[in-house]
């Protein structure tokens, strides 16, 4: 099992479209094709940012995935990175990938580093298949 790490921005796309390719990625977290990785800052932010009001998602469905990634998915003690970000609330979603050795799969891939384990969800599907 490969093990990612999902930069909150896969998730929104995930929750607002069934048909796109984050939610692709979440299939493959529910048919255990890929191992999720996660601190407990990303836990903290994926709460905070799904049970936003603008985003209306279902509270069950937040709540049942957030109990789905702390049983099946594997948390990670992280090594800080001295890694420059612009916005350094993306740290830890790349310090989490980095100690453990997982692909960060981010929408936005111009928030981070210039590195080969850092993909956009099409990235990963395609290099996946």
């Amino acid at each position: 099992m490969r093990k990612v790490v999902l930069d909150t921005n896969i998730l929104v796309s995930a929750f607002w479209t069934e048909n796109g390719n984050a939610a692709d990625i979440l299939r493959m977290f529910a048919n255990r094709k890929i191992l999720p990785c996660y601190s407990a800052q990303i836990m903290a932010e994926y709460k905070t940012v799904l049970n936003r009001p603008k985003f209306a998602f279902e509270k069950a469905k937040i709540g049942i995935f957030i109990n789905r990634i702390r049983a099946d998915g594997l948390p990670v003690s992280v090594r800080p990175s001295i890694v420059t970000f612009t916005d350094e609330t993306d740290r830890k979603f790349y310090d989490v990938a980095k100690s453990c050795g997982a692909t960060l799969i981010t929408g936005n891939k111009r928030h981070f580093p210039d590195e080969p384990f850092i993909k956009t969800a099409a990235e990963f599907l395609a290099e996946y298949a």
